[in-house]
């Protein structure tokens, strides 16, 4: 198995949307009402959006492709594109999303690793994100990897406010 991964650029718009979409709808659509999940997704993932955010230069998105297939992808924030004010000292996960089909092999970690390098490269302290407060699977795999909870946000889904646990971890 060749993981890559790679950086993303205007010419990637129409796969950053396919695997956005997909992998949104993939993690949520059990949890959630169908008219809520097509709100979200038909702003968060119209090109425009995407374009808007590709642009920001404090935000970087990344595709993880598994023998040259993409098998998800990596969405981090930086200063004022942070969706939260966390300081300079901080990296936001915003999107981390691995396709159903390449999960359990290690991905996840990968693209969470990968954030870690970002973050120190640009010499941020913490690396924090937002995670559903039902998702109980990504909780506790971010546990795992040595994130704790240190707050709370709202999140919209549709026109229905959610909430997700705010779990960071300092780099040492």
């Amino acid at each position: 198995m060749t993981v890559t991964f790679i950086p993303c650029n205007e010419q990637h718009i129409e796969e950053l949307q396919k695997v956005g979409i997909d992998t949104f709808i993939e993690t949520f659509q059990n949890q959630n009402k169908a008219e809520h999940i097509d709100a979200y997704v038909k702003t968060a993932f119209h090109p425009n959006q995407l374009l808007k955010e590709l642009h920001h230069p404090s935000s970087q998105f990344y595709f993880v492709q598994v023998n040259g297939e993409v098998a998800g992808y990596l969405k981090v924030n930086m200063d004022d594109a942070q969706s939260e004010e966390m300081g300079s000292e901080a990296l936001e996960i915003e999107r981390i999303y691995i396709k159903q089909s390449f999960q359990k092999q290690g991905l996840g970690r990968y693209l969470i690793n990968q954030a870690f390098e970002i973050a120190k490269k640009y010499h941020k302290r913490d690396v924090w994100l937002g995670v559903w407060e039902h998702n109980k699977a990504a909780i506790a795999f971010y546990q795992k990897l040595g994130f704790v909870q240190t707050g709370v946000h709202a999140f919209l889904m549709g026109d229905e406010e959610q909430m997700d646990l705010i779990m960071t971890k300092t780099l040492s």
